[in-house]
């Protein structure tokens, strides 16, 4: 499991990105459309990661709100 940010974009669109891999972003004119894209390019990522022999990066990231 892995923690995403989504916010709205300025197109229309959804933006979505998973801090702990970085430079993996995805988007999806729906929240649910752009979930669904991000856990593609999450399990692409690792897959990519895997298939090179690099180490796959924890999950270490929190969130806060103030």
């Amino acid at each position: 499991m892995r923690e995403v940010i989504i916010c709205p974009g300025e197109d229309g669109y959804w933006v979505v990105e998973c801090p702990s891999l970085p430079g993996c972003i995805s988007q999806g004119k729906t929240k649910e459309k752009a979930i669904n894209n991000i856990k593609e390019a999450i399990q692409g990522y690792i897959n990519a990661l895997k298939e090179d022999g690099l180490p796959v990066p924890e999950e270490k990231f929190e969130t806060m709100v103030i």
